[in-house]
């Protein structure tokens, strides 16, 4: 199963004890991939269509738990396309009637609100019921990626103002997700792990949670670690690099004017890189017969720079 499959799967088993809890979960999943069917005698009945067997689970308990009504569910598989349809109907008028109400999706003359929007809908005006709203649209039109892969977290909506709405939600908790428009649909997402991991504590998918806290730490320790071998081969290669550079001023004073017109600090540390040009700063200091430290040795070694440059200018204005 993909990762978002066992978040859908561990959010299809919460269920919360508070009954406003359970109704704006059920308002949530009703506005984002809910149906309402009115007959030609204006009698109501309720289909949820999912491809995924946790959330129709999950609407088949809701409406069990919350109104005492047992849903008819039904299985479609299309062979062709490889996939399977799920659909939870509530087919009696009343209970059809009763859910629509308490959700809040139907307005003061009885009429279905449209495209069963949930903007500034009443239920989800506590704290605890954003979390099983946002839970419900989750499950209903979210997916979330492989964290081993990328950061990426969205929840579908049919128009901007329920996505807008979802946005708000999402930021009094302190989130700030993105709406983007996909083709006809608005999509609200989030792309940083930490975001990612504030919205499933909101939505009290912990396991799925402690599995992306998991990943993260392992994908910040591989960085950590990279980073740190990188600087190293930096810092190596630009030793290397000094190294070649300073044995090359030193054979050409040698081969120039010699070593016999270099003060004695001078001659002494240039004798020392050719003898150990794989010698550290430190570990040249330590080979003279009065040691010195990395400052000092770097002193020398960059006055001998100094008059390979001064020898090779004379020698071209000589030219």
């Amino acid at each position: 199963m993909s990762f978002s499959g066992n978040v859908k799967e561990e959010l299809s088993r919460q269920l919360t004890e508070a009954r406003h809890c359970q109704i704006a979960e059920i308002a949530a999943i009703l506005s984002l991939c809910g149906n309402v069917i009115i007959d030609s005698r204006e009698l109501f009945s309720i289909k949820i269509h999912t491809e995924n067997i946790a959330v129709a689970r999950k609407c088949f308990t809701l409406f069990q738990k919350t109104f005492n009504i047992k849903a008819e569910t039904a299985v479609r598989r299309n062979s062709e396309k490889g996939t399977t349809q799920y659909s939870v109907a509530v087919g009696h008028h009343q209970d059809a009637l009763r859910i629509l109400q308490a959700a809040k999706l139907l307005d003061e003359q009885g009429e279905v609100l449209e495209e069963l929007s949930v903007v500034r809908n009443i239920v989800v005006q506590q704290m605890c019921c954003r979390r099983a709203f946002l839970r419900g649209a989750f499950l209903a039109a979210g997916s979330i990626s492989d964290p081993r892969k990328s950061y990426h977290f969205e929840i579908v909506c049919a128009t901007p103002e329920k996505a807008e709405q979802l946005r708000n939600m999402m930021k009094s908790f302190q989130i700030e997700p993105k709406i983007v428009k996909r083709k006809k649909s608005y999509v609200v997402y989030l792309k940083e792990g930490s975001q990612i991991v504030d919205i499933l504590n909101v939505m009290e998918a912990h396991v799925a949670l402690m599995d992306l806290e998991n990943v993260r730490i392992l994908k910040e320790m591989r960085n950590d670690v990279n980073r740190k071998v990188n600087c190293e081969t930096a810092n190596i290669n630009k030793t290397v690099s000094a190294a070649v550079k300073q044995a090359e001023d030193i054979k050409y004073i040698r081969d120039t004017i010699g070593f016999d017109r270099l003060p004695e600090s001078l001659r002494e540390i240039a004798e020392a890189r050719l003898a150990y040009p794989d010698a550290t700063l430190k570990e040249l200091g330590q080979l003279l017969a009065s040691p010195v430290g990395k400052s000092g040795v770097n002193h020398r070694l960059r006055k001998l720079g100094e008059i390979a440059a001064k020898v090779r200018e004379d020698k071209e204005e000589a030219i």
